[in-house]
């Protein structure tokens, strides 16, 4: 089992799948609220399931800090190309925080590019509609990944 690295930030995330909502937190209470949209396909770690893992994990790494709002990435890095909203495609927007899993049944979570991340489709923000990644508002992703930093902890609930 991977150990979170030591942090000063008190702030960590809690993602209740049921409700599609995902709480920043602190010690003293939620800070922010977003809706978001897991996976049309459900639960699960199974490599290759295109669901949304649950348990303990750890923001592993972030990419995108100086992108524009709605720009694609490929392979985490981006492509240039400024997304539009709509379509059929699950594209990765504007900004990626990469999940790590702390627990031996999620533990796979890096190694499936896992990611909380903006989307084109914002019209299904509150639904399953991902293939196992987070899904976010493209504003509302921007914000969350300047409030958060690498080895912030997140709880994923059913």
């Amino acid at each position: 089992m991977n150990t979170p690295p030591t942090t000063t930030n008190p702030k960590r995330l809690v993602l209740d799948v049921g409700a599609q909502r995902l709480d920043l937190e602190q010690p003293d209470g939620t800070i922010l609220s977003y809706p978001v949209s897991t996976s049309k396909y459900g639960l699960g770690t199974q490599e290759g399931s295109f669901r949304t893992p649950t348990g303990r994990f750890r923001i592993h790494a972030k990419f995108g800090g100086n992108a524009p709002a709605w720009m694609c990435f490929q392979g985490r890095e981006p492509t240039g190309v400024i997304a539009t909203p709509g379509g059929d495609e699950d594209l990765i927007l504007s900004r990626i925080l990469w999940l790590e899993g702390l627990d031996p049944e999620n533990s796979n979570t890096r190694d499936r590019y896992i990611y909380i991340h903006g989307t084109n489709q914002e019209e299904l923000i509150g639904t399953p509609a991902s293939h196992g990644c987070v899904r976010l508002r493209n504003d509302q992703m921007i914000e969350l990944f300047d409030l958060v930093e690498e080895g912030t902890p997140l709880l994923i609930k059913s």
